[in-house]
C-alpha cells in the first residue's frame, strides 16, 4: 500500500480574520508540506488543477517542477491535469521536463475536472465535454508510445511525423486517469490499460468495489493484464494526536469550503450530522490518530483490494501546523503499519 497527500493549495477564507490568506503564502505552505512528505517517506504528493481564487493552483506543472527541485525521493504529480481544456502536447512536454528535473519521479494524473472555470476560459465547450477528453487522452497516450508522432483529430491541430522534445527521463512518463467513479469512465480506464485513482469524496467508499472490478474486467477484455495495473483512491483526511481534536480541527475547515461548494452547486447544506456520518465508520473522510486511520484503510483494503490511497488535508485552509503534524503522523506512524498490504 503506497500512502500520499493531495492539495489543491486551498485558499479560503481564514474563519478567524474573515480574509483569504496571500496566495504566495499558500504556495510557499505547498512546498513546505511537499518537502516533509519527502522526509518522512511517503510515497506520492499531489496538485491538482483549478482556476478558482480558492483553490489558486492553476498550474500544477509550475508547482511541481519547485517541488521537484526541493524533494528526492517521493513521486510527485498531478491530481488532476484538467486534459479536456489543455493541449496535450504541451501537458507532455511539461511533465517530461518534471520527470527529468526529478530523475524519473513524475506521474500525470488527468480527468475532466470537476469544476467548469476552465472550459470557458480556454475556449472550449461543455458539450464536448466527453469528447474532448476522449480526443486528447489518446493523443496523450499516443505520445507517451511514439516519437516522431503522426495523429490527426477534431479539436487540435494534427501532427505530421512530428518529434516532440524533451523526452522523459524514463523511457515513459507514468500516466493514471482521474474518476470520479462512473462506470463509463472505469471502462475506459480500462480499456485504455492505464492505472486509474477514484476521487471519493462523500458517501462509503467500499461501495466502489464494483467499480473496481468493471475497470479490471475492462481492461482483461481490450488484451491488458489487469494485475498489473494500480488503482488509487484519493479522499479527504487530517491525521492528530488526538482524534477528538482533529476531527474538531477538520470539521471547522470542511464545513467552511464544503458551505461554499454546496452553495454553487445547488447541493444540500452540510451539517456536523452529515460529517460525522463521513468522518466516523465507513465513512469518506479519514480523520483521526494514526490507530483508528490504519484500521479504518486495512478494512477498505479487505474489502476492494487498491494500491494507493492519497488524502486532501487542508480543505477549507485547514491550519498549517495541523496539516504538516498530520503529514508527519501519516508517514511515522500510520504507513509502516500498511506496507505490508
Amino acid at each position: 500500500m503506497q500512502l500520499g497527500v493531495f492539495s489543491f493549495g486551498d485558499n479560503s477564507v481564514d474563519p478567524a480574520t474573515g480574509k483569504m490568506q496571500p496566495t504566495e503564502l499558500a504556495v510557499r505552505n505547498m512546498i513546505e508540506r511537499a518537502k516533509l512528505a519527502d522526509e518522512v517517506g511517503l510515497d506520492y504528493f499531489g496538485v491538482g488543477e483549478h482556476h478558482r481564487p480558492d483553490f489558486p493552483i492553476s498550474s500544477p506543472a509550475v508547482m511541481l517542477g519547485a517541488i521537484a527541485a526541493v524533494t528526492k525521493k517521493i513521486r510527485i504529480g498531478s491530481s488532476v491535469t484538467v486534459l479536456s481544456t489543455e493541449d496535450p502536447v504541451r501537458v507532455f512536454q511539461q511533465f517530461a521536463t518534471i520527470d527529468l528535473i526529478s530523475q524519473g519521479r513524475a506521474e500525470i494524473t488527468v480527468g475532466r475536472g470537476s469544476f467548469i472555470e476552465s472550459y470557458p476560459l480556454f475556449g472550449e465547450k461543455l458539450d464536448d465535454y466527453n469528447e474532448l477528453f476522449e480526443e486528447k487522452v489518446n493523443l496523450l497516450l499516443q505520445l507517451n508510445r511514439e516519437n516522431p508522432i503522426s495523429w490527426s483529430g477534431k479539436f487540435r491541430p494534427a501532427l505530421d511525423n512530428a518529434s516532440v522534445w524533451p523526452r522523459p527521463f524514463g523511457e515513459k512518463l507514468d500516466i493514471w486517469i482521474g474518476t470520479g467513479g462512473t462506470p463509463e469512465s472505469s471502462a475506459r480506464a480500462g480499456r485504455l490499460g492505464q492505472n486509474a485513482i477514484y476521487a471519493i469524496i462523500g458517501g462509503y467508499p467500499a461501495r466502489f468495489a464494483p467499480l473496481l472490478d468493471y475497470y479490471r474486467a475492462n481492461a482483461e477484455a481490450a488484451g491488458h493484464n489487469a494485475a498489473e495495473l494500480k488503482v488509487g483512491i484519493a479522499g479527504m483526511g487530517l491525521v492528530g494526536d488526538d482524534g477528538k481534536q482533529t476531527k474538531e480541527t477538520m470539521y471547522a475547515s470542511w464545513i467552511q469550503g464544503m458551505r461554499k461548494i454546496a452553495a454553487e452547486r445547488g447541493f444540500a447544506e452540510p451539517d456536523l450530522a452529515s460529517w460525522h456520518a463521513q468522518a466516523n465508520g465507513d465513512g469518506a473522510y479519514l480523520v483521526g490518530e494514526a490507530d483508528e486511520i490504519v484500521e479504518r484503510i486495512g478494512r477498505l483494503h479487505e474489502s476492494m483490494a487498491y494500491d494507493r490511497h492519497i488524502l486532501q488535508m487542508d480543505i477549507g485552509n485547514t491550519d498549517h501546523k495541523a496539516v504538516m503534524r498530520s503529514i508527519e503522523l501519516l508517514g511515522t506512524k500510520v504507513l509502516p503499519q500498511l506496507k505490508s498490504l
